[in-house]
């Protein structure tokens, strides 16, 4: 053994040698490029501390900056058939499946439903993750749906969404088509029942999410900068042959157009969500506070 070759040398090239930053530390914002140090970035629910920009936030990070002292419980969604047509293309589905499961922290499709106190009040929320095969609604979303829908009826509680998705999930075909029926029915009933549903459109709402439950709200607020609409701007700047109004789909775009009733950011998500539940569910209340002050 060359104990300079194999002991001495090695330990002198650790010391002289340039240290990488570990990945895990930095993120390069997507529309200001200024570097964020990831705790702060976290600690911010992912809004970059710079310029503002809301980036996609997954549901079980939301959750806890939503509810009363960050405390919720988990719904698991109803079991559905995995690969209902024995879908393949690049690869199987089912295949996919698994690995869009095995990245996301114990979820087992693209929606989380939970419930808990929310300005001591109970509230069933049901939120969208685009970091599973980008949102996408097959049968599991749809049923996930139907059971926040009965939750909210049972328990008397407000629904509220959280939308971000690219829509139906082609591997589901016709399967996928029928929970845009399905979920507008499971709408309706909670509506029927005198429960408020208010949708929060975030980046991106599209295709057949925004063509269903999305769209319901009693009240439709939107995350800053979000993208929302049905087909995508370059798809519809071919069909129509037009140049596009600058903004065209974004949340501000909307809100000037009537689309959506206000534009939130992230940190006062829950304040307002709190407020517009106590003014649909205690309307009298609210009014006799007012007139006092």
């Amino acid at each position: 053994m060359n104990w300079l070759t194999n002991f001495v040398r090695p330990k002198l090239r650790a010391l002289v040698a340039r240290k990488e930053t570990p990945e895990t530390l930095w993120l390069k914002c997507p529309k200001c490029e200024q570097m964020l140090f990831m705790r702060d970035w976290e600690a911010n629910q992912e809004v970059c501390t710079h310029c503002g920009h809301h980036m996609r936030i997954r549901p079980l990070k939301r959750l806890p900056y939503l509810f009363d002292e960050g405390k919720y419980e988990l719904h698991p969604l109803p079991r559905v058939p995995a690969d209902p047509l024995k879908f393949r293309d690049t690869e199987r589905y089912d295949a996919r499946l698994k690995k869009a499961q095995a990245k996301a922290e114990g979820a087992t499709d693209a929606l989380t439903v939970a419930s808990g106190l929310m300005g001591n009040r109970m509230t069933v929320l049901a939120a969208l993750d685009f970091g599973f095969m980008g949102g996408s609604m097959g049968t599991a979303v749809g049923e996930g749906l139907v059971m926040a829908s009965e939750l909210a009826v049972a328990r008397k509680a407000p629904l509220i969404v959280f939308s971000a998705s690219g829509g139906a999930r082609m591997q589901e075909g016709i399967l996928s088509l029928m929970q845009l029926t399905r979920t507008t029915i499971a709408v309706r009933r909670v509506k029927e029942a005198g429960l408020p549903y208010i949708v929060v459109l975030t980046d991106p709402t599209t295709g057949g999410v925004s063509a269903s439950f999305a769209m319901l709200g009693d009240i439709h607020l939107a995350e800053p900068d979000a993208i929302i609409g049905f087909a995508g701007p370059r798809v519809i700047q071919d069909t129509i042959r037009q140049e596009l109004p600058e903004g065209f789909q974004r949340s501000e775009y909307l809100l000037e157009h009537g689309m959506v009733d206000a534009v939130v950011h992230r940190h006062k998500l829950r304040e307002t969500l709190i407020r517009m539940v106590s003014l649909l569910m205690d309307p009298l209340v609210v009014a006799n506070a007012t007139a006092n002050t």
